[in-house]
């Protein structure tokens, strides 16, 4: 177990890819505190980690508050006695069409997306330095990052702004030897990918499920992605097999994004 006496938060862990990602860590052998909105959604996956003889607590965190955030992270650190890896996938993201996004549709993306990314992240590397053993940085981007869609502005831009974050905060913490990576997924089967393919479909007066069809057709690995695809890749990045990779986006996705 790659991951054993390590300690790990994982941001909207109750469900998608944050509960694959949970789950894995956990079967590497890390302690996992499990961030949501609401302790009850993040018990439902600390109680499928210990079945199994994990370690794992759930604590209610909105990212967007500095103070849950720093609660969160002073749980990890008062239960399992520290803080290896943080894993950043809160997220939320709709679909508008350009002429329709709104001050409260950007801020609301950009506020969950992107400041609460750099607010998980100042909280969980000041604990990293004090404790003087590095650690590792994991953030969850989008192939919507890697390019612009007419219906999709403000979640492209704030997936675009993870990717760029990512670089900086590397940067910002490599004396540390703390490593900064990012997860860029394709279309994955997931509860917000089941809203995205809602949204499309209206927009483009199309039955429910032929979007999310289209999408999938279109990957060159011809099936949709599976959250467990992700969680593989952010478990490489959380040990020490990836000490030497810092300031990277990595494509999990299918190969539908070639860089």
């Amino acid at each position: 177990m790659r991951l054993e006496g390590k300690v790990a938060i994982v941001t909207g862990g109750a469900q998608g890819m944050g509960r694959a990602i949970a789950l894995r860590l956990a079967q590497e052998g890390a302690a996992v505190v499990i961030a949501d909105l609401t302790q009850e959604a993040g018990q439902k996956v600390v109680d499928e980690i210990t079945a199994q003889g994990g370690k794992a607590t759930a604590v209610a965190t909105d990212v967007r508050n500095q103070e849950q955030v720093q609660a969160m992270v002073d749980t990890a650190v008062n239960t399992f006695g520290g803080l290896n890896i943080l894993v950043n996938n809160a997220g939320v993201g709709k679909i508008i069409p350009f002429l329709e996004t709104t001050e409260k549709d950007w801020d609301f993306m950009f506020d969950v997306n992107c400041k609460g990314l750099l607010w998980c992240s100042q909280a969980a590397a000041k604990v990293m330095i004090e404790q003087g053993r590095g650690g590792k940085i994991i953030n969850l981007a989008s192939q919507a990052g890697r390019r612009g869609e007419a219906l999709v502005l403000a979640y492209c831009a704030s997936k675009a702004c993870v990717i760029n974050m990512t670089q900086s905060i590397a940067l910002a913490l490599a004396e540390h030897k703390i490593n900064v990576n990012a997860i860029a997924p394709g279309v994955v089967d997931t509860p917000f990918w089941e809203e995205v393919d809602k949204q499309f479909a209206k927009l483009w007066n199309l039955p429910v499920g032929e979007p999310k069809r289209r999408a999938v057709a279109s990957i060159p690995l011809g099936r949709i992605e599976q959250p467990e695809d992700v969680a593989g890749v952010a478990a490489f990045l959380a040990s020490s097999d990836a000490d030497y990779i810092t300031q990277q986006c990595i494509n999990v996705d299918g190969g539908n994004w070639p860089s």
